[in-house]
């Protein structure tokens, strides 16, 4: 596991798992949310934003954490495991509400309030975006890890019993 991405719905803690995934493996670690954004909520260019995906994923060993649907088959192309967090809507609901306030490394400006844009976002995912990432993902299967955990319970345990193998080889 030396390139890996993280997926799924804004809320299931995709940046707190990869956090934690670098702190266990000592991989370097990209939030394509922080490449997409500037600090004053405005976005750099596709061609720029690709431009620095691409510098990324020429690297042998990286954490992307982030969805950006549009550039899942260049990083399925590159990473060896994709981690993928099918949590419930309502706990990722209850992630994107918790984090409110709170200043994060994963995102360049603190997010004041639960966009109703977002929300729905966030509602209308398992419909709209899932079944496409898991399409994508069953054409990788025989050439990717593939992990897909159901609960933040799961992704605990994951997590447990890499940090185990990690220190005891």
């Amino acid at each position: 596991m030396k390139r890996v991405i993280v997926i799924g719905s804004p809320g299931a803690g995709k940046s707190t798992f990869a956090r934690r995934l670098r702190d266990i493996t000592g991989l370097p670690l990209h939030y394509l949310d922080c490449i997409w954004h500037k600090p004053d909520g405005t976005h750099i260019s596709r061609p720029e934003f690709d431009a620095r995906l691409a510098e990324i994923l020429q690297g042998d060993r990286w954490i992307i954490d982030g969805n950006y649907q549009r550039t899942l088959p260049l990083r399925l192309e590159r990473c060896d495991t994709v981690i993928l967090l099918d949590y419930p809507l309502e706990s990722c609901l209850e992630g994107a509400a918790a984090r409110i306030g709170t200043r994060r490394e994963d995102l360049p400006w603190v997010e004041e309030s639960f966009d109703p844009e977002f929300r729905q976002f966030i509602l209308d995912f398992p419909r709209e975006q899932l079944p496409e990432i898991r399409a994508l993902l069953s054409q990788w299967a025989h050439r990717r890890q593939i992990v897909v955990l159901y609960t933040r319970q799961q992704g605990e345990e994951w997590l447990c019993r890499l940090a185990e193998n990690e220190n005891n080889p």
